[in-house]
């Protein structure tokens, strides 16, 4: 059985790095007495796909894990059984059974949407502006330990939506649709370098992974 969770990681968990938060699965699945598989060989480990590992710092409210069991279980109760065993911050949101025969999880990200909550105060005619110059521009060259690459590709969608009129306190919100494939993911903090604008001046959020 193959049993996919989608889950929120929200506060302090936000800081839990991709492989600790591995570890965090095959614990919960454990004290959740799920019959977790293991690999074949002299060091088997639990077969436990995470699909996109998301950077330190950033919440999600759209995260997606893959468990395979070696029985079936009834789904019934099952959100109720694992939520007691996680963390704070780690909620889940939906427990369903996808084919034990499909590829890999991580193989049908395509796209990762995001929601970038600006903590300071940008005129949203320049920061429109900004967006339409990188929109518009053939590449974005850029480099990412020490390799060369064209930004530009890697974004699919870059809008603002502005602060509501009522929220005069708030200062608007980027909303990113990047390429999240293998070999091809774009990253919202070199966006936010190509805007200008200081990731430590921002609060990101993944919000939808987009499969294949």
């Amino acid at each position: 059985m193959r049993l996919r969770i989608t889950f929120s990681k929200q506060g302090p968990l936000r800081y839990t790095g991709h492989l600790d938060l591995h570890k965090i699965w095959e614990r919960a699945a454990r004290r959740a007495a799920l019959p977790l598989a293991y690999s074949q060989g002299f060091h088997p480990h639990p077969q436990i796909q995470l699909a996109a590992a998301l950077p330190l710092g950033f919440s999600s409210r759209c995260e997606v894990v893959d468990l395979k069991l070696t029985e079936n279980l009834s789904l019934a109760g099952l959100v109720e059984r694992i939520q007691t065993v996680v963390p704070s911050g780690l909620t889940i949101l939906r427990v369903e059974t996808v084919d034990e025969r499909a590829p890999a999880l991580q193989t049908q990200v395509i796209s990762a949407e995001y929601e970038v909550e600006l903590l300071e105060n940008i005129h949203p005619h320049t920061l429109e502006q900004r967006i339409e110059t990188i929109l518009n521009a053939p590449s974005l060259p850029r480099e990412r330990r020490g390799k060369p690459y064209d930004l530009r590709p890697l974004i699919e969608q870059l809008t603002v939506s502005p602060a509501p009129a009522a929220q005069p306190d708030q200062h608007g919100k980027l909303l990113m649709r990047l390429a999240a494939r293998e070999g091809a993911t774009g990253r919202p903090e070199e966006v936010l370098d190509a805007l200008g604008i200081p990731l430590e001046a921002t609060r990101i959020e993944r919000t939808q992974l987009i499969f294949k």
